[in-house]
C-alpha cells in the first residue's frame, strides 16, 4: 500500500464511517464507501486502548501488507477504513490475515447494492 492511497482528511475518515457499508468480524470493522476514481484509498485505525504506540503501529504496518498481498479482494472505486478490534491482539500474523481475507471474501453481496 503506497502513501498516495491513503484517506488522510479527517473529514473523509468521519464520512466513510458515517455513510459508508458497515462489514465487520470478531475482530475488524471495515467501512466502504464508492468514489468516482478507479484507485482504492484505505484508511486504517487503532485505538489507544489497543496499546502504545509500539504495538498500534505495528499493527499498522501488519495490515498494511496484508491489503497489499490481498488487494484484488478489494473492489475498485471504493474508499475503505478498517478499524481494529483489541481482540486481535490475540492472533498471530498469519490468523489475522487469513481473518481479514475470510471477512473480504464473505463480502460479495453488501457491496452490490
Amino acid at each position: 500500500m503506497k502513501k498516495r492511497d491513503v484517506v488522510k482528511s479527517n473529514e473523509l475518515f468521519n464520512e466513510i464511517i458515517a455513510k459508508g457499508i458497515k462489514i465487520n468480524n470478531k475482530y475488524f470493522f471495515i467501512y466502504g464507501m464508492k468514489k468516482d476514481f478507479i484507485k482504492n484509498n484505505y484508511g486504517i485505525a487503532v485505538g489507544k486502548k489497543i496499546g502504545n504506540a509500539v504495538i498500534r503501529n505495528k499493527i499498522k504496518r501488519q495490515i498494511r501488507n496484508i491489503i497489499t498481498n490481498n488487494f484484488k479482494l478489494f473492489p475498485n472505486y471504493h474508499n475503505y477504513i478498517i478499524i481494529i478490534n483489541k481482540e486481535l491482539l490475540k492472533l498471530s500474523y498469519q490468523d489475522m490475515e487469513k481473518q481479514l481475507v475470510d471477512l473480504l471474501n464473505n463480502k460479495g453481496e453488501i457491496y452490490e447494492k
